[in-house]
């Protein structure tokens, strides 16, 4: 039964107050650390999986796997255990409601706002893929949004290690609306699949309906392979086509069409939200053009033979002639205006000239064909300042392949644009060449920001638009700040950190609160009186105790001593005294009438019945009646009437027999 563990201490720390979930294998409660004295949320294996090897397998796993993931968007896990056979997982308590009851709540939400939603489930996602680790189950059940705005993806019960070897005998896992198709066919996953699952979350948090639906699991399962979803922009006109294309193209029914990664996924987001261009090869409306057209003015010049030098934008040596003077003019072409024509001099001097120009031509076009210039293959195209999607389709479209992907901070290309390509632009290689990409990151240090007297969504996209990552710490009293804005952050305003770091901020609960009155032992009548002239309010239940006397408190939440604020919630646990003792069981009595003596007795004290025989009738007697009839009390009396005549008694003895 759920919440049938509230109460229970776990290895004597985790006191259970609350069941707030169930899931297919686990029950969620709140609990009390008694240790750290903070909320924390314990995970509990139900009853009937914790003997089963396999089950207990998994869940070890997922605290294992989960305690190595770090993210200000992931539910941090910070112990688990076994106590009297029971396995258990602490984790942070998340304050908020997930993102499935908003959904259900409101409709359709804002759409940055599920964008930035969309962004940092990609940050959490990327964390997990880069240590091997598939969510498996990415729903809107399963994202925490927070009362700042800033989500937790939680529950990564069902994912694995990719290399697991439950992995290769796993069953198709997850909720049926929000699995890829890949996964409704049981075939092996990859990150791709992740990245289905978030693009069906992010269509239906945009337009209030899910993509697919059925009266069962199979026909949605089927839905997913088969058939291509309803273009968001139908159930909400307003929706932003670079946003419309960035979903689709993550339900896309082919994982190649997907994006490559969920940090690839997060990059289009952030365009989006920055109000970049959003590119993604045909996906995209406005911007399918930008991608097909030609480069810019830098992209035209590196696409011919490239130039060697420059000054004030002019290429110092042009491409040789025919007639032997660079360029394809006369030697004249390289005389300043104010040289005199007429100078016997000069021509000596232009001769020299021209052939140490010559000179440097021959060197320099010596020194272009060691590096690939007039080797053999095509000219590598320039895919600098690209986005990784760009990058991709012009490299692929002259026939080479992207190489190895990697991250740097830069401080002239934009986060999420190539920084450097290996072989560089112009270089001519063979069709089929790896061509290797550096994305920038941005700059590598910033100043943080002060977002103190901030709500914290304000805060927050000013922090994100400063390129940190962006977490919310415990709130705290603060005398000089309002309740619910920003009192600091970790690193304080105005210290200089590297781009991408995580800065927590710190919301102010108001000025310093009341000290919680200490009602343990007290009267229930005197508990609440006490607590609510100190201005809380009181909730109450009652539980057994042996050692505390009916009415008296046994415990309260928050303990005694801890500082709320007025108007804040005490709950108190109230005695009912020793549980009493059950009542004895009735048995009922069965008809023995026309049983030998000796048959009845041996039947009735087996059902644990004391036996009197009236009249003292011996064993091979037959019973006539019984007294007490029906049902009676183990270990009562039973007195047994007989009588020596048999009369076809032994027939019935038999059959009752």
């Amino acid at each position: 039964m759920a919440g049938s563990m509230i109460g229970r201490v776990f290895s004597n720390r985790y006191q259970l107050t609350e069941c707030i979930g169930v899931g297919g294998m686990a029950e969620v409660y709140r609990a009390q650390d008694n240790v750290l004295g903070r909320v924390v949320a314990v995970k509990v294996m139900l009853p009937q999986f914790a003997s089963d090897e396999n089950f207990t397998k998994r869940f070890k796993q997922e605290a294992a796997s989960a305690a190595n993931l770090s993210s200000p968007y992931i539910v941090n896990v910070y112990d688990w255990g076994q106590d009297e056979g029971t396995y258990y997982i602490v984790m942070e308590f998340v304050r908020g409601s997930d993102l499935k009851t908003a959904i259900n709540e409101r409709g359709a939400i804002n759409q940055r706002k599920v964008a930035e939603i969309g962004s940092q489930v990609c940050q959490a996602l990327s964390v997990a893929h880069k240590q091997d680790i598939i969510h498996r189950d990415v729903k809107p059940q399963n994202i925490m949004v927070q009362p700042d705005g800033n989500v937790k993806v939680m529950d990564f019960g069902i994912a694995r290690a990719k290399n697991s070897t439950m992995d290769k005998t796993a069953a198709v896992l997850g909720t049926a609306h929000y699995i890829s198709p890949e996964q409704a066919q049981g075939k092996d996953l990859t990150p791709a699949s992740d990245i289905y699952s978030l693009g069906v979350v992010l269509y239906e948090a945009v337009t209030g309906k899910l993509p697919f639906d059925g009266p069962d699991a199979v026909s949605v399962a089927m839905k997913q392979v088969q058939e291509a979803p309803v273009p968001p922009s139908e159930l909400r006109p307003d929706l932003d086509p670079d946003l419309e294309a960035i979903i689709l193209k993550a339900m896309s029914k082919n994982p190649a069409d997907r994006f490559a990664t969920a940090q690839e996924m997060r990059y289009a987001l952030n365009d989006f939200l920055a109000g970049r261009p959003v590119g993604l090869g045909g996906f995209t409306s406005a911007q399918t053009a930008f991608i097909g057209a030609p480069g810019n003015a830098q992209t035209q010049v590196i696409g011919g033979a490239p130039a060697m030098g420059a000054v004030d934008g002019t290429a110092v040596m042009p491409v040789a002639s025919n007639h032997g003077v660079p360029g394809g003019g006369n030697a004249s072409s390289y005389r300043s205006s104010n040289t005199p024509e007429k100078n016997g001099g000069n021509k000596r001097i232009i001769g020299i000239v021209v052939a140490v120009v010559a000179v440097i031509a021959i060197a320099a076009i010596a020194a272009f064909a060691v590096m690939g210039g007039l080797g053999s293959g095509n000219p590598v195209p320039n895919v600098i300042n690209k986005t990784l999607e760009q990058a991709t389709q012009e490299l692929e479209a002259a026939g080479f392949e992207v190489g190895d992907v990697t991250e740097s901070s830069d401080n002239t290309i934009p986060d999420g644009y190539v920084a450097k390509q290996d072989p560089s632009a112009g270089t001519k290689r063979e069709e089929g060449t790896r061509v290797n990409l550096v994305i920038s990151t941005g700059s590598s240090q910033g100043s943080v920001p002060d977002v103190t007297n901030k709500s914290a969504d304000e805060a927050r996209r000013i922090l994100e638009a400063a390129g940190f990552q962006v977490q919310s710490g415990t709130a705290e009293y603060n005398d000089t700040i309002a309740k619910d804005l920003v009192a600091r952050t970790d690193p304080a305003a105005g210290q200089q950190m590297p781009k991408n770091s995580v800065v927590t901020y710190y919301l102010s609960l108001g000025p310093s609160a009341v000290e919680v009155p200490n009602v343990v032992g007290d009267s229930k009548g005197s508990a609440e009186t006490e607590l609510k002239n100190a201005g809380f309010q009181v909730t109450s239940e009652t539980a057994y105790s042996d050692s505390v006397g009916k009415g008296k408190v046994i415990s309260q939440t928050p303990g005694g001593g801890e500082k709320k604020q007025k108007g804040d919630t005490v709950h108190i646990v109230v005695s009912d005294g020793p549980e009493p003792e059950p009542e004895p069981e009735t048995i009922n009595i069965p008809n023995v009438v026309g049983w030998t003596v000796a048959d009845a007795k041996h039947r009735l004290e087996g059902l644990g019945f004391e036996v009197y025989v009236a009249n003292n009738m011996p064993d091979t007697a037959f019973v006539t009646s019984t007294t007490p009839s029906g049902s009676a009390e183990e270990g009562a009396t039973v007195t047994i009437y007989a009588q020596n005549s048999s009369s076809g008694s032994e027939t019935e003895a038999e059959n009752e027999g």
